[in-house]
């Protein structure tokens, strides 16, 4: 059976390419359509169950209980994602911006390594909930304690991620680019930053969950705003259904930010996307 033969250097040919295209299209439509359709068959099943069972709807609401009053607090939720989101939003960029640079150092000097990662290791082992009252004395119920601890939450994954993304680095590229003249500039950005970004970006997306979690423990121990706040009233009185409701905007919050930090990656990696 005769082969047809493809051009050095023009691509494949048309008849690959629809081959490629028929069987491409479905699996992704597949991934797609599958998550759809077995989370409409949960909630599906969700609400036969509750109705069938005559569940009270303070113990477990019905999907369209909580959808009915999702609606109802709307402009509630949006204020309180808008607090909780700034938060999270502020103690990750805080510790991005000092976990990294922090990060580099520990790993270009020997001797701050020694001296501090040990005590850094050591203060990770604090729980963080513990330290919570301990901001709130010091800096009061506003939006500075949430700020700070989101930040003591996200600090460890990112240091230690980009840690080992500059000491990852192969020891003889760094002897090659000294011994063609480059600075130690020209060096951390052309060989020592792209090399470590992708460990970079794997403890951003570790930190930005983490981040999240950080704002509502925060919130849980004193705050009058954001959906910690939120939580703590409908729990009080027996609102499920609006504790529902905060759970699905701290999912969506959750997701938004996760698909950003991807993003960001995608941008500033372009190398490391798949084909």
């Amino acid at each position: 059976m005769a082969t047809q033969e493809t051009p050095t250097g023009t691509g494949p040919s048309p008849q690959q390419r629809a081959r490629r295209s028929r069987h491409g299209e479905p699996r992704a439509l597949v991934r797609i359509v599958l998550p759809i359709v077995a989370f409409a068959l949960s909630l599906t099943l969700w609400e036969v169950l509750v109705r069938g069972l005559d569940i009270k709807r303070y113990i477990l609401p019905a999907p369209s209980v909580v959808y009915e009053r999702f609606i109802q607090v709307i402009p509630s939720l949006w204020d309180a994602a808008l607090v909780t989101a700034s938060e999270v939003l502020m103690g990750f960029a805080l510790a991005a911006v000092v976990s990294i640079p922090l990060a580099y150092l520990i790993a270009s000097v020997r001797v701050i390594e020694i001296a501090f990662y040990p005590l850094i290791v050591v203060l990770q082992t604090i729980p963080k909930i513990a330290v919570a009252p301990l901001f709130i004395v010091w800096f009061g119920f506003g939006m500075l304690p949430k700020v700070l601890l989101t930040f003591l939450l996200c600090f460890f994954p990112i240091l230690v991620d980009t840690l080992t993304g500059f000491k990852a680095l192969d020891q003889r590229l760094l002897y090659i680019t000294k011994s063609m003249g480059a600075s130690r500039l020209q060096t951390f950005g052309y060989v020592r930053m792209p090399a470590a970004l992708p460990f970079i970006f794997s403890g951003l997306k570790v930190a930005v969950v983490l981040a999240v979690t950080g704002a509502i423990v925060a919130e849980f121990v004193g705050s009058n705003a954001g959906l910690g706040y939120l939580l703590l009233r409908a729990s009080a009185n027996l609102d499920t259904p609006l504790i529902f409701s905060v759970l699905v905007v701290l999912s969506l919050l959750g997701l938004l930010f996760a698909y950003a930090v991807e993003l960001a990656e995608r941008l500033v990696t372009p190398w490391q996307r798949k084909h």
